[in-house]
Formats: structure tokens, sequence, C-alpha cells
């Protein structure tokens, strides 16, 4: 039975496969008035009886197009779209393999169609000047597919795991809805969250800042904007997600997010939690849902900073919790407003291993720690922008953002240095807590003002931002020396600190049209003050009152550091139809003044002069294919603790000292890269490269002395570059209706020299890596998707001193992830990564199989979702990894998620536009 079952298959497949018709169709379009070819014309192919795309392209330079496909019809309607002229259709007989038609197309002008209308089109892809516009109905995805899944079909568009977007090889850092932000600048909450149904375009452009896309200067040349547009009737309704889950070794996880659209007023509410490491929401589901989210942690300065916390791998195990509201409204024609809040926090719990060999001229020491830590965070944000266009030409942009965060830490570690005869030298216990609180304050204000139609205008920018932070450290440590007992040293002490930065920028900039609308001359001066205030007062524990009364003036700091800046600049830009080429200098007077009030005679003020140019060229090819170079050179000054000539000894095993004679640093950046993507031939490949020398770079100069305690201070070097260089290329390949391929390769690699000091001996190192990876995804449609993908990753690193040996590093990742869509409603997701790193120090696991798997299955009319998930099926997540600088090796281990099993559900409701009508009885009608 089953053998004539198969041979039944085969002879209805070879049956089906001899009915299908190749087809080769070639042609020309050009402008019915004056016979000029049209390049970027959208051609496309439909099915007669059900309008289904076939196939598209776009015209070349010369007008010129190439349609090539199979099908099963006798007959297709070709289109021809482009904006300001009329639709063309023609029916083209498919009787023939290779069809030439014989006499251009000729497009008529459609008189409604002007540069400010907004023509509505069916074509799967439309050019308007910078623009790229995707009709959402021609890419079929999956029923109830979100944003993301339609952005993974669209040509030339990649998403990762972590819901990161690029488009020809360049990254997405902004998306609007409708033109406007949808909740901060996490762009996942959108593509996670609002359903392919909802969007009528996608729309890629240059990111640019309001002011240049008013004035219509060019944008950001590396990065690109994506825009969603959500047609009238779909636009007013509420919808959203809940979910909710529990597993195994107490995992749990919750998310819900609700949305309420009225034309341009939109106001959306979510909160979630979890402690499976995830501080937006978590894998399966509800990571579809959310996706990539951040939470707030420490950095080491005392100051707060987002943590991202990858799904597996991640550091330490991480209980966090999320809440958040967003508003947009349209206020006439004239006004805009947009606001949110956000509060993150998170508990966190980790304990780290670290291995370090210590390399030196003339020797090697080791550093084992052993660590435990365990963070509390929470953090308020609100943000607003407030737009006023009082006129065509004149535009204000207000931007106020306000946060408040707070942190508590406690740390238990302890530490042996040991000499190269593996001989204790040193030890140390520490056992610290600390507690933080920081309040920030910004404003940008932005004046933009048009003049006549030659493209003059006037831009006003003014920033200012306060930020406070204080809190106090309570250190009790033990720090002894083998071979020196007399500097063993004992701390009990308490610290209060507080440090404050009071910022303010000005800058003005008039753009003067030599050629109208082509060759500008700008004029601009800018003006920047940082004041940074540092108080630390240490107190020492006094055993005879039993408090912490003792003031210790080694370790408190009274600081106040400024750092003013006045930039007077000009430039010149040329801005054709193919390409924009800008160039422009600037004159930079920097002062640099530190005061220290508890040790008036070691303030310093130094003044310095500077040149800074930039320069880019953006040439465009086609639409598609286009090349960029950009060549800056760029001032910045060293840091208080590099300037100030202080000894600070808060570390028992690092005495730091500054160097108030240090100069500014000078970096020459180049930069090029090159995107081409054809629609027909469904291929991309991008490349980008950069290079930087760095002149008078700050460098540290260390000093040990026998006990293998260190001296810091600093030093200006030259020598040292930095050069990256990175591209991919991806096919692909629709092998029939129902099967596609898309196969992508791609390499990274680095090359970065620096000069270093140890023991006062200067010395060169060059740390040389390179990764290719390549990996194909193959779609079986509502049935099967498979994507495998292996990376190499070489290290190598070399000294120009003989004593040092060659140090070369070789990891593997192999990630299989699959999807089965059978039998109906049951969604299988599988995420499979095997790494391997043979060069990690004996007692660090060097291999790991981890395995993800997640069962979905739909319930109430595809409203409800459970899901049964699995992580780290295998019971084998680790996170030993192995670093290298310029004078150590060090292997880390630290706390990591373990394997536990969860069910969760999911249930969402939609009463946007006709298609997503609920019963009025839905619990979140009335809102």
């Amino acid at each position: 039975m089953r053998i004539g079952f198969f041979l039944f298959f085969i002879i209805f497949t070879l049956t089906s496969h001899s009915q299908v018709k190749y087809f080769e169709i070639t042609g020309q379009i050009v402008a019915n008035e004056t016979g000029e070819p049209l390049e970027s014309a959208t051609v496309y192919l439909e099915r007669e009886r059900d309008s289904t795309l076939n196939t598209y392209t776009i015209s070349d330079r010369n007008g010129n197009f190439l349609l090539s496909g199979k099908t099963y019809e006798e007959e297709l309607s070709l289109f021809v779209s482009y904006v300001g002229y009329a639709p063309y259709k023609q029916v083209i007989g498919i009787d023939i393999e290779k069809i030439q038609l014989p006499v251009p197309i000729k497009l008529l002008t459609d008189a409604n169609s002007l540069d400010e209308v907004v023509i509505r089109s069916v074509a799967p892809i439309t050019i308007k000047k910078d623009t790229l516009e995707f009709n959402a109905a021609s890419f079929k995805t999956r029923a109830g597919a979100t944003v993301e899944d339609l952005l993974k079909e669209l040509p030339g568009v990649e998403v990762d795991l972590e819901g990161n977007i690029t488009v020809n090889g360049k990254p997405v850092n902004k998306l609007l809805v409708n033109g406007k932000p949808f909740f901060g600048d996490d762009p996942t909450i959108a593509t996670r969250n609002l359903t392919k149904e909802m969007i009528e375009k996608v729309q890629v452009m240059d990111t640019k800042t309001d002011a240049e896309a008013f004035t219509g200067e060019e944008g950001d040349q590396e990065n690109k904007t994506v825009n969603l547009t959500i047609s009238e009737e779909k636009n007013k309704g509420t919808f959203g997600r809940l979910s909710a889950g529990g597993g195994t070794d107490e995992r749990f996880e919750y998310a819900g997010i609700v949305n309420r659209f009225d034309g341009d007023r939109r106001i959306s509410l979510l909160g979630g939690g979890n402690n499976t490491n995830s501080p937006g929401f978590s894998f399966g589901e509800i990571q579809k849902m959310f996706g990539g989210g951040s939470t707030v942690m420490m950095n080491s300065s005392g100051g707060f900073q987002i943590d991202d916390k990858a799904f597996g791998f991640g550091k330490g195990i991480v209980n966090s919790r999320s809440a958040g509201a967003s508003y947009a409204d349209a206020y006439g024609e004239k006004m805009d407003l947009s606001a949110d809040y956000f509060y993150s926090g998170a508990n966190s719990v980790d304990d780290e291993t670290i291995e370090r060999e210590n390399i030196f001229p003339d020797t090697r020491f080791f550093t084992n720690s052993i660590s435990s830590s365990r963070q509390s965070n929470d953090l308020h944000s609100t943000n607003i922008k407030f737009d006023v266009k009082i006129d065509s030409t004149f535009l204000i942009n207000v931007r106020p953002s306000i946060s408040y965060g707070t942190t508590e830490n406690f740390q238990l570690r302890d530490e042996v240095t040991l000499d190269e005869n593996q001989e204790i030298t040193n030890q140390s216990t520490l056992d610290s807590r600390t507690s933080s609180t920081s309040k920030i304050v910004k404003n940008a204000l932005d004046i933009t003002k048009r003049f006549g139609e030659r493209g003059a205008s006037l831009t006003i920018n003014i920033n200012n931002e306060w930020n406070d932070l204080e809190g106090n450290d309570l250190l009790n440590s033990v720090t002894s020396f083998s071979e020196d007992p007399i500097n063993d040293e004992n701390r009990n002490q308490l610290t209060d600190r507080n440090q404050t930065l009071n910022s303010f920028f000005g800058a003005i900039k008039y753009t003067v049209p030599i050629i109208a609308k082509e060759l500008f001359i700008d004029f601009r001066y800018s003006y920047r003050s940082d004041t940074r205030k540092s108080l630390r007062s240490t107190f020492d524990f006094n055993e005879n009152s039993q408090e912490y009364d003792s003031f210790n003036s080694l370790l408190s700091t009274d600081f106040i550091f400024k750092n003013s800046r006045s930039t007077p600049a000009i430039g010149l830009s040329l801005r054709k139809e193919d390409f924009t080429l800008s160039v422009s200098g600037s004159y930079l007077n920097r002062i640099l003044e530190s005061t220290d009030k508890l040790r008036p005679a070691l303030s310093v003020k130094q003044n310095f002069e500077a040149i800074e140019y930039n320069t880019y060229l953006n040439y465009r090819f086609s639409p598609q294919k286009s090349v960029y170079f950009n060549y800056s050179l760029n001032n910045s000054p060293p840091t208080l603790e590099q300037l100030q000539p202080f000894e600070d000894v808060s570390d028992p095993l690092n005495t730091i000292i500054g160097n108030p004679d240090l100069e500014p640093i000078n970096t020459h950046r180049a930069y090029v890269s090159y995107n081409n993507f054809d629609f027909q031939k469904g291929t991309g490949l991008n490349f980008y490269s950069n290079f930087s020398i760095v002149n008078n770079q700050v460098t540290p100069i260390i000093v040990f002395d026998e006990n293998l305690k260190r001296t810091t201070t600093y030093t200006n070097v030259n020598g040292n570059y930095n050069g990256y260089l990175g591209g991919n290329y991806s096919k692909s390949i629709k092998l029939d209706t129902i099967h596609n391929i898309k196969i992508n390769t791609g390499v990274w690699g680095n090359l970065t020299k620096a000069i270093n000091f140890n023991n006062e001996e200067k010395f060169a190192s060059k740390y040389i890596s390179l990764t290719p990876n390549v990996g194909f995804t193959y779609t079986w449609k509502d049935i099967l998707e498979i994507k495998p993908r292996y990376g190499l990753s070489f290290n190598r690193n070399e000294y120009d001193i003989a004593i040092f040996g060659e140090e070369e590093f070789i990891s593997h990742n192999l990630r299989i992830q699959t999807a089965t869509f059978l039998p109906k409603n049951l969604e299988w997701r599988n995420d499979i990564n095997y790494n391997y790193n043979p060069n990690v120090a004996v007692g660090f696991q060097r291999s790991s199989l981890f395995w993800n798997s997640t069962l979905a299955y739909t319930i109430l009319k595809d409203r409800g979702i459970i899901t049964l998930k699995a992580f780290d099926l295998l019971n084998q997540n680790t996170n030993a990894r192995r670093s290298v600088s310029q004078n150590y090796i060090q292997d880390v281990q630290s706390t990591v998620l373990q394997q536990y099993f969860m069910v969760s559900f999911s249930w969402k409701f939609n009463t946007l536009g006709k298609e997503g009508e609920t019963q009025s009885d839905s619990p979140f009608f009335f809102f």
C-alpha cells in the first residue's frame, strides 16, 4: 500500500511539473511624452482569475526589465506602476518560453499625481525618490502573522532572533507607525504585536532627524528607518494580548499589552515579568509577542546603563519586571504629541569564576577569583516629544525626558595572585554593599525655518541635561602579601558619594543655496559646556565609638571637572539625483579645568585647539545599488581620572595616578560600504569596512612591585589603529509556489594594533580575528521551516617582543532552528545550538549542546494559544568563554539558567477594522 502511494505521488509530481510553463519576459518602460526611459518602475505579473502575485522586478537605468518565473496559467496580467504616471496593464499569453515585448511600454502622465500626493498602488514594490515602499498585501504569510513575519518575507530585509532588522545590510535604528514612534525605541514591541493584516505599506528610508526631513537634507547614510502605515479603515479599535505561564523549578512569566488606535490617537499599556532571564519577555509565544526587552543595570562608575540579557548563555539569573504606557495624538494639522512612561526592575543572582593569565615582557603571573553577587535595580523613565508646525516653513520640536533609578548591590569575592611558578604572591577577600539613587532630567529644543524655494534654511538646537547620582558603599576587605606582611591591609569603611553633571549644548546652522536645491554652503557654530562634580567622603570604622566617624582623607575626593568647547564650522554639500557629496571643517577651542577642593595644589587648567573635518560621498547607481564613503577627523579629551594628578588608592592592589599633561585624542576614521539588491534574481550583496588611526591615544603605564601590586598612570602614544570589515551575500530561490530556499553567507574580520606598557617597557600587540558563517533557510509553505547556520571564529594575538609567543584560538558554533505547522493549529519550534571552544582552561566546560523546544497549539478561533516550552532540553547550558586583550588571556564561567519546563496560555483580542471585529463582551472593549 505504501509503495503504491509512493509511486502515485511520484507520477503525480512528475505530471504536475510537466504542466509548468517557464517564461522570460523582457521589455522597456518609457515616458509617453518624451520617450525617456523610466528607471525604478515596478513591473509585476498577476494571475487573471484571482490577482495572485506571480513575480515582479524593477526597471533599470535604461528602463529595461526582465521577468522570469513559471506558471500553470495560459495568460498572466502584466502591470507597470510608477509614481506620477498612470498604471499600465497588458495581458500576456504564456505560449513560448522567451517573450520579447516588441515595442516599449509608454506610460502616460497621471494628471492627478503631484509630488505632494501619495498615490495608492497595488504594486508589490514602489520606489518614491529616497523611499522604498512594499505593499503588505502582495507578500503572503500564514494566518495571524505579525509584522515581524511580514518583514521576513520582504526582499532584502533580515530579522534576527532578537528582532533586530537590517535592510540590504544596513541596520534599522528607528521604527515608526504612521510616522510616529510606537512605545519608545524597542522595535519588537511593534513588530511582534501588530499583525500583518493591519499594515497597508512598509516604507524604508534613510534615518533622518526631524530637522533633516523638514529641510530635505541627507540623513544618516549608515542606518535605516522603517515606517508602517495602517489603512484608515483598520486604524480604529482595540487590540492586544495577555499571557501567563508557570513551570518547574519555580519558573514563571507573565505579559500583557493593550492598544487603542483611533486615527491619529494611540494609547498603549503593557506590563510583564519573569524569572527566565528575559528582561523583556521570554522565549516562545510570549517572546514573539514582546521580544527584545532590556533592564536597567548599574555600571562600574555608579551610573545606570541598559543591559540586554540574551535567552540562554546569559550571565546570572534575572528576575525582571516591567510596565509602561504610551500615548500619541495629533492636534489639528500643526501639532503632534507623543509620550511614554517605562518602569523596569530586576533582581539578579550571579556566581562567577575567573582565571586570568597576565602577560608581561619579563614575566607572567596568574589571577584567579571566585565571586558572588546579588543586585536589585529599579528605573522609571518618561519621554515626551512635542512637534509644532507653525506653517509649511517653520517647525519646532521639543523633547523633554526624566528618569529616576535606584540600585542595591551585594558582592563577595575571593582573589589570589600567583607568580609564574604558581606560588601565591597576594590574596584578598572582599565584602561590599552599595546603594545608589540616580536622577536625570534632559530637554532638547530644535527650531527649523525654511526660506524661499531655493533650499535656504536656519536650524537652532538647544540641549541641556542634569544628572545626579548619590549613594553609599559599605566595604570590608582584607589584602595580604605573602613576602611582605607589613603591607597587609584591612579595610572597614563607609563611603558617601555624590556625582552631578550639568550639561549645555547649543548650535545654530544657516544653509545658503549657491545653486538652487543642488549646491549649498553651511555656516555653523556650536558651544558645549559640561560640569561634573564628584564628592566622595570615606569614613573608617572607629573601634572606640563603634561608628564610621573617622574621616579618611586619602580615600576621599572633592573634584570639579569642566569641559567647554566652542566650534565654528563651515561646510559645502552637493546634492544630485545620483549622488550626494559633503565636505565640512571646523575649528575647535577646548578648555579643560579640574579643581581638587581637598588638594588645591593638584588643580589644573588646560586649553587645546584642534581642527576637525568630515566628508562623505553617497553614490546611487540605482535605488537598489549604492556605495557610501566617509572620512572624518575627531578630537576627544582625556577623562577626569586620567588627568587628575591625585593618587587614588581605593583599590589596595592598584594605585592610580593621573597625568595632567595628557593631550586630547585625535581619531582618523575611514568607512566605506557597498549595497546591491537584485529584486528579480533575489540576490543581495553588502560590504562594509572601517579603519581608524588614533593619535595621542591615552594608554595606561602599569608598574608591578615584588608583591605584584600595581601602580597605574597614563601617557599619550601614537601607532594605534583598528580596522574591521564585513560582508554578506544572500540569494532567494523559489523552487515552486510552496517551496523556497534562502542562502546566506557572510564574514566579519577585525585587526587591532595597540601600544602598551608593562613594567614601563613599551611594546605593541596585534589582535586579528576572522569569523565566516554560512547558512540557509528552507521553507515549505505552511508545513515546515529549517534554518541551519554554522560559524567559525579565528582569533590570533601577536606581540613585537620575542619572549611572547603567538596565541591562537578557534571556536565553533552550529545552530539549527526548525518549525513545523502540522497538524493544523499546532506549531512546533526547535532551537539547537552547539558550541565548541577547545581553548578554555582545564576545569571549564569546552562544549555544550543547547536545545530549546516549544509546542504551541491554537484554540478559540486562533485567539488563544497553549504553549509547552522546554528550556535546555539536554541540560547542558554553559557560558564558559575565553577573552583576549593586549596583556592577558582570561577564562570566565558564571551562573546560567538551568533546565526547566513551562506551560503558558496566551490570548489575543482585536477590534480593528472589519476583519478584526470581536464580540462586544470582550473585557477590554470598554477601553
